[in-house]
């Protein structure tokens, strides 16, 4: 692998996902981490699956955009939506999961389909996580 073309530095704080802060270097970002209350929290923060989500949805729809570009495939309202689960392992721990969920316009299913298979081969977040969690990658055209 080549050089670094950018680092992202971010430190958690405090009681990391439980009531502590997770910020960037640069403090564009700084949030109050918190329990979903589905895992028997106070929720009121975000938390780490969110923002792993968040971060693969853009990161993947970037890739969606690219990969349109560089086919010359006109897409329209597109977006990314992603699903990050946080699993309970067997043995104990937890594994995460995630389903992608393309959404665009202005070409057939064929080539959503395509486009979606050519950005999960682009997208980083894709390419780590490939091979070591479940995901599941798919395109609906409206």
């Amino acid at each position: 692998m080549s050089d670094a073309v950018y680092t992202a530095i971010a430190t958690s704080t405090g009681d990391g996902r439980r009531g502590g802060r997770a910020a960037t270097n640069d403090e564009a970002l700084d949030v109050t981490l918190a329990v979903p209350a589905e895992m028997g929290g106070t929720g009121g923060g975000t938390n780490p699956e969110q923002l792993f989500a968040a971060g693969w949805a853009a990161c993947f729809h970037s890739a969606l955009k690219a990969v349109a570009a560089e086919r010359k495939a006109t897409i329209s309202d597109s977006a990314v939506v992603a699903e990050v689960q946080l699993r309970s392992q067997d043995g104990g721990g937890f594994g995460l999961a995630a389903d992608l969920h393309v959404e665009l316009s202005g070409v057939d299913q064929a080539t959503a389909d395509e486009l979606t298979q050519a950005a999960h081969a682009m997208c980083p977040y894709s390419n780590a996580t490939r091979g070591n969690i479940p995901v599941t990658v798919d395109a609906t055209v409206g």
